[in-house]
């Protein structure tokens, strides 16, 4: 009956259809079998047959998989496992070229020769095969089929040029992984499709880049067999291969297998070169453009007439030539090796009983070696499975479950994962043969759920590492010109069709840091085309917030919220900065300039409600002449400056000017002239900021911490940078300027001179330990002399206060400013120092007070050691500071010409014999002139203590002989005895 079947070779390039005419013919009839190359092929056509006539008579088998439904009617089975005995009434061959396959040649072979249908025979494949055919299959026709599309040549192209729906092909697994790791980072990602793939494995990843989820495919030559995909353009990154035994050259025939894949059906299609591939030939290329081959002359084959008498005759009929002129015998498969190593094992040669055991042997050693380890590691596994089977014995359960459960875990990279690929291979095969195992269908189960885990988990790993899934879709969205909707959180993070692209700061976008320099490219395109709307809807939310949502940080940075906005440039006046606004240009102008005018509007705002008295000063039309002057100067130093600086500016202020600059909040104090309401902690961080721009500094200094009476001086700082921060430079430390005004008040009433000791009042408002108080007042322009005495007895009375310090104190007391600390005084309301100033002589005449004074001691100083009670020898002592002003070097010590103090100027040399020159308002007096009061410039109540202490103190007998200040107090005859402040001092000398 297979005599009079018909026999046809459908022969011609790719893409004519022939494996689609096959399946037509097949179901055609009430049987048939097909024969594929690869079980990934073998797949696919087993679902489009299954889609057609529905799963139930549609077989399935292959070396791992075999589903044999009751009532079958078609099998699509690869070529080794085709079923010759069954009788169908179709048989067919695909890719029959492969006869010239040195590695699976002689199966093809075999199937050329021994597989007839019932009514019908195709063989599919190369025109090559032509002449072979005719010659070894009887009464075969032929058919020639042309392909659909045109496929041209372009030559070398970069991997970064390659245009979409390209397939780059390599041909060893680390040529695959490298170029699918450089088309991730340049093109967001491709599929991957290797022959050792599993067929779940491999269908979703073809899936990936027929979905258009990818536009690229990285392949070994597998897709040269039958694959029908969506290829536009086939890329070579390699011409040679590695068949198994040495690297070779590609031959044309099999360039033009793989070449053929681009262009689908109608569509044209083109190949070429990347990488470090070897430009082809120009008869290479004509060759494959015109599908014109060298014909194929020998066959590879096999003796398919066994004898399974003995394991050496079965291995001599496996080895027996052939005398056909177009055949030739194959070298050595894996199969033949193994059978020549196991009969060589005792044990084995033992089992070996009759022509059932040498059958079942060579069963045995066809088992492929889908692990790969090594050649006697899988002869010792054959071996091992032998034993079991040999003398009607099955694999045990045992046994094979534990090896299945080592590789049943989904952990590990993808090379772990294609190696427990690869081994639950070989249990599937195990499982699949009939007999082999006792529970057939549970063990080819649980096979295949293995596989399918692993399947999934390997497709996973690849995608994750070749595929970046946010580059692909939005490149994909940004092809097809689809309006791209971006979603943002409150935490600020965007995504666009679902994925994450970055984070929008205020109105700057952020990409994703963990993207690459490729990947940025498509982030940004995407937020351009996705965040417009998001910038306006921002925009408008901004410019309509209030302003206790944004604040300006120390370094003059503009927030809203948590996010910077924009900062402060200079602008024509400290009191005017501009803002610069932080927009990306993707934003438009127009939303920067909506986000600008709002920062402008807080800025200005902000400096309006802080600085309220400056700006009501400068505003003040009411103020002119010297008043409007002075006014000017202290706007330009943000409210705060020395008063040595404008000295004589505020000696030509009368009282009347005083008091018009005093009703906007200015405290003219003995060291600083400034606004007690801009010391507070907001005003001075502006003041600092506006400074800083005004100067030019690229870093700006960072206000005190609010509430602290004294800070440490940092090294190095500039005294304008701590006067704009509120405190004054004092040695090592420095002191707030209110607090300062204050110290210098209580400092009034003691005597710089004969020394004194601090009171309580001192130590409490600095909140300085001993040790600080005499380091600060060391800075101030004081001597400190330390000393020990013993400490008065807790139970002894409090000594009497001498009647001539109660002056001082009550002039101390009387002189204390009434306001509180870092607040403004009463409007019009002169300060204790600004009463003192206005009747005590200027600082060139007047008792020279320096800045910051104070002296620390553990117990208040009495007037006298007389007055203080005699402790015991053994009473404990303690430490006490006296103060004194440091004098002034002698005027020979310093360098001749106009002295310039601030206040006048005096070209007189000093005269011989007299002293240096103090501090202003502490100057001696000449001991050949009597001091002469200038009018108005004592209190009443400092000429009360005065006459209070001469009244008490009796003037000694005067002394012979001219004394300076610098030895000791002047002669009483060079002091004139009318003069009260002259009698004060002579009190307390006498005193002492």
């Amino acid at each position: 009956m297979r005599e009079q079947s018909r026999a046809t070779a459908v022969l011609g390039p790719t893409n004519t259809g022939k494996t689609h005419y096959a399946i037509e013919r097949m179901l055609a009839h009430r049987t048939g079998v097909i024969g594929l190359p690869l079980r990934l092929l073998a797949r696919e056509v087993y679902d489009r047959i299954v889609a057609l006539r529905g799963p139930s008579v549609v077989a399935l088998v292959t070396g791992e998989e075999r589903i044999v439904p009751d009532r079958t009617q078609y099998w699509v089975c690869t070529v080794e496992a085709m079923p010759l005995e069954i009788g169908a009434d179709f048989v067919a061959v695909d890719e029959i070229q492969l006869c010239g396959d040195a590695e699976r040649g002689h199966v093809f072979t075999d199937r050329l020769l021994r597989a007839r249908g019932l009514h019908e025979t195709l063989f599919l494949g190369a025109d090559t095969m032509r002449g072979a055919i005719a010659a070894l299959v009887k009464g075969v026709s032929f058919q020639r089929r042309e392909r659909f599309s045109e496929l041209s040549y372009t030559g070398m192209k970069k991997i970064s040029r390659l245009p979409p729906r390209s397939a780059i092909v390599g041909f060893s697994v680390e040529n695959v992984y490298a170029i699918a790791e450089l088309i991730r980072r340049q093109k967001g990602g491709c599929a991957v499709v290797m022959g050792a793939l599993s067929p779940r494995t491999r269908n979703a990843q073809v899936a990936l880049y027929q979905n258009g989820d990818v536009d690229y495919l990285v392949a070994t030559d597998a897709i040269g067999m039958g694959l029908n995909l969506d290829i536009r353009h086939v890329a070579f990154s390699s011409t040679a291969k590695f068949d198994g035994r040495r690297i070779r050259a590609l031959f044309p025939q099999e360039l033009a297998q793989i070449a053929g894949r681009a262009g689908r059906h109608t569509s044209p299609g083109s190949f070429g070169i990347t990488g470090e591939a070897r430009p082809l030939g120009e008869e290479v290329v004509s060759a494959i453009e015109a599908n014109s081959f060298t014909p194929l002359r020998k066959l590879h084959w096999r003796n398919s007439t066994l004898d399974f008498g003995s394991a050496a005759r079965l291995i001599a009929s496996l080895e027996a030539p052939t005398e056909d002129l177009w055949l030739t015998r194959m070298r050595d498969a894996e199969d033949l090796t193994a059978l020549r190593s196991l009969s060589d094992m005792p044990e084995v040669a033992a089992a070996l009983r009759g022509p059932a055991e040498v059958r079942l042997l060579w069963d045995v050693c066809r088992i492929p070696d889908f692990r790969g380890i090594s050649a006697s590691e899988h002869a010792g596994l054959l071996a091992r499975i032998f034993g079991f089977l040999a003398g009607g014995g099955k694999v045990p359960a045992a046994w094979l479950a534990g090896n299945i459960a080592r590789i049943d875990r989904t952990d590990g990279d993808i090379d772990a994962l294609s190696r427990r690929l690869a081994f639950i291979r070989t249990w599937t095969y195990v499982a699949q043969r009939r007999g082999w195992v006792e529970d057939e269908k549970h063990w080819r189960s649980e096979t295949r759920a293995v596989e399918d885990r692993l399947s999934d988990a390997l497709h996973g790993r690849l995608t994750q590492r070749f595929v970046d899934r946010r580059t692909s879709v939005l490149m994909r969205r940004l092809k097809q010109r689809e309006n791209l909707v971006a979603e943002v959180n409150d935490k600020g993070e965007v995504t666009v069709e679902g994925q994450f692209i970055g984070r929008l700061e205020g109105f700057r976008f952020r990409r994703d840091a963990a993207a690459g320099p490729d990947e940025a490219r498509t982030l940004r395109q995407a937020a351009e085309a996705a965040l417009m709307p998001q910038f306006i809807l921002r925009a408008e939310r901004f410019y309509n917030s209030p302003d206790t949502e944004m604040d300006l940080t120390e370094q003059g940075g503009l927030m809203w919220g948590d996010t910077a906005v924009g900062k402060l440039v200079v602008g024509p006046e400290p009191l005017k900065p501009q803002v610069e606004a932080f927009v990306d240009e993707e934003a438009g102008s127009e939303v920067a300039e909506k986000v600008r005018r709002r920062l402008q509007h807080f800025i200005e705002r902000r400096i309006a409600a802080l600085f309220q008295p400056l700006i009501g000063l400068q505003r003040d039309e009411a103020l002119t002449g010297l008043t409007r002057g002075f006014a000017y100067r202290m706007v330009e130093a943000l409210g705060v400056m020395p008063r040595a600086a404008v000295s004589a500016e505020v000696r030509d202020l009368d009282q009347n000017a005083r008091a018009a600059l005093r009703r906007h909040g200015i405290r003219f104090g003995q060291h600083t002239i400034f606004m007690p309401a801009l010391l507070k902690p907001a005003p001075t961080r502006l003041r600092l900021v506006l400074w800083s721009l005004a100067n030019g500094l690229d870093e700006f200094p960072e206000s005190p911490p609010p509430g602290l009476v004294t800070i440490p001086t940092p090294p190095g700082l500039p005294r304008a940078q701590l006067l704009l921060a509120g405190y004054h430079a004092a040695g090592t430390r420095a002191i707030r300027i209110d607090m300062l005004e204050r110290l210098a008040d209580m400092l009034r009433g003691c005597d710089g001179k004969a020394g004194f000791e601090a009171t309580p009042d001192m130590l409490s408002i600095t909140g300085l330990t001993l040790e600080q108080f005499a380091e600060l007042m060391q800075g101030l322009g004081f001597e400190a002399s330390r000393g020990e005495r013993p400490k008065p007895r807790p139970a002894a009375a409090a000594p009497e206060t001498d009647g001539a310090d109660a002056p001082a104190e009550a002039a101390s007391a009387d002189v204390t400013p009434p306001e509180a600390e870092g607040e403004a005084p009463t409007e019009g309301a002169p300060t204790a120092s600004e009463t003192s100033e206005n009747t005590a002589p200027e600082p060139d005449t007047a008792p020279d007070m320096p800045a910051d004074a104070a002296a620390v001691s553990e117990t208040p100083a009495g007037p006298e050691s007389a007055d203080r009670p005699v402790p015991d020898a053994a009473a404990e002592l303690e430490v006490f500071y006296t103060f004194q002003r440091r004098a002034r070097p002698p005027r020979g010590d310093r360098p001749r010409g106009p002295r310039h103090d601030g206040n006048r100027s005096t070209g007189k040399a000093p005269r011989s014999g007299e002293a240096s020159a103090a501090p202003a308002g502490d100057r001696p007096e000449n001991p050949d002139r009597p001091k002469r009061e200038k009018p108005g410039k004592r209190t009443g109540k400092a000429e009360a203590a005065g006459q209070r202490r001469n009244e008490k103190a009796p003037r000694k007998p005067r002394e012979e002989g001219p004394r300076s200040f610098s030895s000791g107090p002047a002669r009483n005859d060079r002091i004139d005895p009318d003069n009260p402040f002259a009698q004060a001092l002579m009190g307390l000398r006498d005193r002492k």
